[in-house]
């Protein structure tokens, strides 16, 4: 029976297998054949190991089974803070010989995820001389930055960096590192940069943001500066062709960087901040910016007020998403007016532990009067949500193909025999951690919803007969994350 399928075969089908512990371990119990075969068609692997000395040679014999890789995850295990050592080099030199494994068995990586901890600039010119075809890596890096070893990766397309609070870096890496001109300028085709950790007095970073000139999406994370003081002026460089921008827990640059983007980026389509602003800094950002905004994100629960939704109104009217997340200033008149201003264009909507929801009787009512085309709807972790007030939105919506409620633990069985009257289009639906919303009304919506592709809700509540029906209709059913 084990000899009547080719290998090839078998290898195709294992490429289709979910990555899931029950499927690698039915595989594995078949044969030694098999498990072979399915390790040399895997094409991703995520790993979590201790950093002790045995696991290097580990890994080696690891990765000789697993040729075909082309995305590889390596981070520490949760119990890794006990096992540690104290000594910072001797820790980078233990990650830079995991990353010389990794250089040596895995020629054909596209994507490496590597945040077991800092590594050198030696090692990343290793891995760039094995792994040519590296598009996309995330690394630790320790203080001092040197960062010119991104050129040497020619396809390099995204880069994410976790800059840590401590120096690592021996004196050969420093020599070699100051060996590459600061001053010299080149291009790349870096598309996707994320820098978390960034500190006033780091100077590499001001090479990088000259260089980025390609740039269509930038995240930055618990930032305290863009580098030392040359780099903001460094910075205008890297914004001009931005597309996306994410900015979170950058409370103490975040006025600055808006002001750059409001003044120098005209194509930014998409804008997130979270946990950190300045009331006048977006403000002036929302009247001022060249751009035609199509994506705003934000959670601000102390910073975002009525102005700024009438900031938002009068001057972002080509809006398609609009998330708010635990944003306890503003009111039902500021959303009401939103509402007005952006009926004809927005599609996406979200009012996250918005407590203006519970709070303002009727106001979803009326977004659903102004937001008749709106496709999308999440009103997550609004813990006092009722059914009638939700209801009173829905009729209005008969657009939605997908609906977000996990966490809205007053809604009722009630809530699901309207949405699958109303919402017959509706795709998706998220009603995880609502207690008021028993297993009998799952069943009944899974039956009567004819477009539902996903339900995120608990396998408790999922009946035999509801899972039989979900498989018949070709709907995932799942708990989520």
């Amino acid at each position: 029976m084990d000899d009547m399928l080719c290998d090839e075969l078998l290898q195709e089908i294992f490429r289709k297998l979910p990555s899931t512990p029950p499927s690698s371990l039915s595989v594995s119990l078949v044969s030694k054949r098999w498990l072979n075969l399915y390790r040399s068609s895997k094409a991703s692997l995520s790993l979590k190991f201790l950093p002790q000395n045995s696991m290097v040679i580990s890994l080696s014999s690891l990765l000789s089974h697993y040729p075909s890789l082309s995305f590889l995850s390596l981070v520490l295990s949760d119990a890794a803070d006990s096992t540690s050592s104290n000594n910072n080099s001797s820790t980078t030199a233990f990650f830079d010989n995991v990353l010389f494994v990794v250089a040596s068995s895995c020629s054909n990586l596209h994507h490496l995820r590597f945040l077991a901890g800092p590594v050198s600039c030696l090692s990343l010119f290793s891995l760039s001389k094995s792994c040519s075809q590296l598009t996309s890596i995330t690394a630790s890096l320790s203080r001092p930055l040197f960062l010119n070893w991104v050129v040497s990766f020619p396809c390099l397309k995204e880069l994410c960096l976790h800059v840590c609070s401590t120096d690592g870096v021996d004196d050969g890496d420093k020599q070699f590192g100051l060996s590459l001109n600061e001053e010299l300028d080149v291009k790349f085709g870096l598309e996707t940069l994320c820098v978390s950790g960034i500190q006033a007095d780091d100077k590499g970073i001001s090479w990088l943001w000259r260089n980025c000139k390609r740039l269509k999406k930038l995240q930055l994370r618990s930032c305290d500066s863009v580098g030392d003081g040359e780099s903001f002026a460094s910075f205008i460089w890297c914004v001009e062709g931005l597309e996306e921008v994410e900015l979170r827990k950058c409370r103490s640059i975040i006025d600055r960087v808006l002001l750059r983007l409001a003044q120098n980026c005209a194509s930014l389509i998409s804008l997130l901040i979270y946990d950190g602003c300045s009331r006048e800094g977006l403000l002036e950002f929302i009247t001022t910016c060249r751009c035609n905004l199509q994506k705003l994100d934000l959670r601000l629960p102390l910073d975002l007020n009525n102005d700024h939704l009438l900031a938002i109104a009068m001057n972002l009217r080509g809006l398609l998403t609009l998330r708010l997340q635990s944003c306890c200033l503003v009111t039902g008149e500021g959303l009401h007016i939103l509402g007005v201003a952006l009926n004809p264009t927005l599609e996406e909507l979200a009012l996250i532990n918005c407590d203006v929801v519970d709070r303002e009787v009727g106001l979803l009512a009326t977004l659903g009067q102004n937001l008749r085309m709106l496709r999308k709807l999440d009103l997550s972790y609004n813990e006092m949500l009722v059914d009638k007030e939700l209801i009173s939105m829905l009729v209005s919506c008969n657009h939605l193909t997908e609906l977000k409620l996990r966490g809205c633990r007053k809604l009722t069985s009630m809530t699901m025999v309207t949405i699958s009257k109303t919402c017959k289009g509706l795709q998706s639906i998220d009603i995880m951690n609502c207690p008021g919303i028993g297993a009998q009304a799952v069943e009944y919506f899974v039956l009567n919803c004819p477009q539902m592709k996903q339900i995120v809700v608990e396998e408790s509540k999922v009946s035999d007969i509801a899972r039989t029906w979900a498989c018949h209709k070709f709907i995932e059913v799942t708990s989520g994350s």
